[in-house]
């Protein structure tokens, strides 16, 4: 059986501060794990999941704010929650550990109390948001025999700005696309792809749509949103069903744009009076595995500046003349070059007529969503 007692990593370079720290969480009845560096701790954590880490900051060579980084860069540790441990006690490093992925703070020389009560705080908000990502998944598990659900139209959210073609190869396809208004002048924008060119992924679309609509608002950035049902499509998928996905956010008002990358082909971004662009940050696929990593990617627009999404099988080719993934996009790009004269709407069309190539044989679905600043 499973040992489910928690257990917490202690991280800091003076073993008596380890020891101090050990006896009082043993006491307790918690499991610990011990290390007196930053690349040691991060070599535990990643072999042994712990849920909860306290890390000392003043750290010979590698400090506890670079490992701290280190350990959310990575998809197996980023979200176990890190509570700094220094003697560091000025606002400014206070506020930098908050920066770099920490949790809490707690200044040396510490109290005992002090430290079960914060250790008792985050580990319980640990467990309630599995709790909570467990019947997510057990609300949405009861969807699979549901159909696509509704897509939104360009005309029901004309201040989303955005324009859009979809030709599923079945009448209910596994490529999907949402735009969700998150407050103000604010609005999410997903392109994704379901593995499997059958009906039966017609309900996971269904439960994409759910989950986006549960989990994406102001508060919770795209990364944050994409973790979040990363962890209940992990629990959903089977039969190694798999999600790519892009995810843009844009705010109007202050002319913002971020876009996270779940190993999904990379947009081409068509700057007004420039030229074009293809971001490509990296990312983790959704439904696999259950930590996952994105780079949010932090784009200034202007009026004007387009975003196009689209799913892989817009530039992989039709019938004979199949194509690279690198081919497809330098085509993709200039096809987006040559109609950018065009109102958004028709520019949509016309680059999904160009690379469709209408007669040929098609065998898998196919979006372009574009967006204008």
């Amino acid at each position: 059986m499973k040992d489910t007692t928690p257990c917490i990593l202690i991280v800091d370079d003076e073993p008596l501060n380890i020891k101090l720290l050990d006896i009082v969480l043993k006491k307790n009845g918690y499991r610990t794990l011990s290390c007196t560096s930053g690349p040691a701790a991060r070599a535990l954590a990643a072999e042994h999941i712990p849920d909860l880490i306290l890390l000392d900051v003043l750290m010979p060579g590698e400090d506890g704010y670079i490992t701290c980084e280190l350990l959310k860069q990575q998809s197996l540790t980023s979200e176990i929650p890190i509570i700094f441990i220094s003697a560091l006690t000025d606002t400014s490093s206070k506020v930098r550990g908050l920066e770099v992925g920490g949790v809490d703070f707690i200044s040396k020389p510490f109290e005992k109390a002090e430290v079960l009560a914060r250790v008792k705080v985050h580990l319980k908000l640990r467990f309630t948001y599995r709790a909570l990502i467990e019947a997510q998944a057990q609300r949405l598990a009861q969807v699979q025999d549901a159909q696509q659900a509704l897509l939104v139209l360009p005309a029901e959210l004309p201040e989303a700005g955005f324009a859009v073609r979809f030709e599923p190869v079945l009448e209910a396809g596994g490529d999907f696309y949402d735009v969700l208004h998150v407050g103000g002048t604010t609005f999410d924008y997903v392109v994704a792809d379901v593995s499997g060119h059958d009906l039966g992924t017609s309900y996971i679309t269904s439960a994409l749509k759910a989950l986006l609509s549960q989990n994406c608002n102001l508060v919770t950035s795209p990364t944050e949103s994409l973790t979040m049902i990363n962890s209940v499509l992990c629990r959903i998928l089977t039969g190694g069903t798999h999600i790519t996905a892009g995810f843009a956010r844009l705010n109007r008002e202050r002319r913002t744009l971020t876009y996270v990358n779940a190993g999904h082909p990379a947009p081409v971004l068509l700057r007004s009076g420039g030229s074009a662009e293809i971001p490509q940050p990296s990312g983790d696929i959704l439904g696999v595995f259950d930590s996952v990593w994105f780079e949010a990617l932090e784009l200034s627009v202007q009026p004007g500046d387009r975003l196009f999404m689209y799913t892989d099988g817009l530039i992989e080719g039709f019938g004979d003349k199949k194509m690279t993934r690198e081919e497809g996009q330098a085509r993709l790009k200039a096809v987006c070059e040559a109609h950018r004269n065009l109102p958004l709407a028709q520019a949509v069309n016309a680059i999904h007529e160009t690379l469709a190539e209408p007669g040929a044989a098609r065998e898998d679905d196919t979006i372009l969503l574009g967006l204008e600043v």
